[in-house]
């Protein structure tokens, strides 16, 4: 049994913050040398616009004005927003998939964000799912979590030959901008923005098959990608070390054997857009043509990284061309690498 990703779909909000941003953060650093290498590195980040479900005068980050006041919202109150836009952003790209058919089981990934009861429950009743539907919850795994997803989605096909299952992927990462005179912080949040993405998985039908796993964990990087819950939000560390990491961990024999195979090499990869300097590696670890991550720097351009939903918009593209082959990779907390082989799957 292959299975196969049928449809997918995805979904922004429609506020438009990325200048916004880049203006707020060089006001964090006025006076500071900072600044200038500040503006240096989002001129050069490859990122055009970055989405929020925030309104257009709140993601303006303004001290005194809207929801980042001068008083940094609480953590709970960044999560009343979660629940309230986070099922409205999935409905939204679930709405773009068509006829959903008679879905036997909803996996949803998500790591901006918790409520109970969850929102895989809130997704389920509000498309009136019947209640026998099974529900997988995916949370705080950060940028990789669609391959868990997806492959959680194989396992259930593979043993459940007539099952389809619905994924979603929703992340508000705009919710837990943090008032700071840091540069690391502020140069991670100029990667982030919001985005949901969702697909059908099934073993009939053509599509993109998802195929044997990949994962690869990096000795002594534990600190290199973190994300914890603080008092005034979700509070992210993503060090400048990350991309050399990733791209020497690539080089190994053994990384690039579990990621290459041991026979044809794959025509298509579809790899994390989680920065340009991510995609520079992977480019260079693999030894890759130029052009061959023009996908995933065409979401970071359009979209930045929306975490776990980033790698399902690369997706998107490469099922609009039916690849022969390919690679999918994600990168995360770990540091981690988790990825899956796919292909073209005719009707038959």
């Amino acid at each position: 049994m292959t299975a196969r990703i049928n449809h997918l779909a995805t979904a922004v909000p429609d506020c438009d913050f990325e200048q916004d941003y880049r203006a707020w953060a060089l006001r964090q650093l006025e006076g500071r040398r900072e600044a200038r290498l500040y503006a240096r590195m989002a001129d050069r980040s490859g990122i055009d616009h970055r989405w929020s479900v925030l309104s257009e005068e709140d993601a303006k980050l303004d001290e005194g004005h809207g929801f980042y006041s001068a008083d940094a919202p609480s953590t709970a109150q960044r999560m009343i927003i979660y629940a309230e836009e986070a099922p409205k952003l999935s409905l939204s790209a679930i709405g773009k998939l068509g006829p959903l058919g008679e879905i036997t089981h909803l996996v949803v990934a998500s790591c901006t964000g918790f409520v109970a009861p969850g929102i895989d429950q809130i997704i389920a009743r509000r498309l009136g799912l019947s209640d026998d539907v099974e529900r997988f919850l995916i949370g705080f795994m950060g940028c990789y979590a669609a391959v868990t997803a997806l492959r959680t989605a194989r396992h259930i096909v593979r043993s459940e030959p007539e099952a389809r299952v619905l994924v979603v992927t929703v992340e508000l990462s705009t919710l837990h901008h943090q008032q700071t005179v840091d540069i690391e912080p502020l140069l991670a949040g100029a990667q982030f923005g919001d985005g949901a993405a969702a697909a059908i998985v099934s073993g009939s039908g053509e599509g993109l098959s998802i195929g044997t796993g990949i994962t690869a964990a990096l000795e002594e990087s534990d600190e290199l990608i973190t994300w914890q819950i603080g008092d005034t939000g979700f509070e992210m560390r993503l060090s400048g070390e990350v991309p050399g990491r990733i791209s020497s961990a690539l080089k190994r024999d053994e990384v690039r054997k579990r990621v290459l195979g041991g026979g044809n090499r794959p025509t298509s990869f579809a790899v994390h857009a989680g920065g340009r300097s991510i995609l520079d590696a992977v480019t260079e670890g693999l030894e890759l043509d130029q052009h061959a991550l023009d996908h995933s720097r065409g979401v970071l351009r359009d979209f930045g990284n929306m975490s776990s939903s980033t790698l399902m918009f690369v997706l998107e593209r490469f099922l609009r061309e039916r690849p022969e082959n390919g690679v999918a990779l994600a990168f995360g907390p770990g540091l981690a690498m988790e990825g899956f082989r796919f292909a073209w799957c005719d009707a038959r």
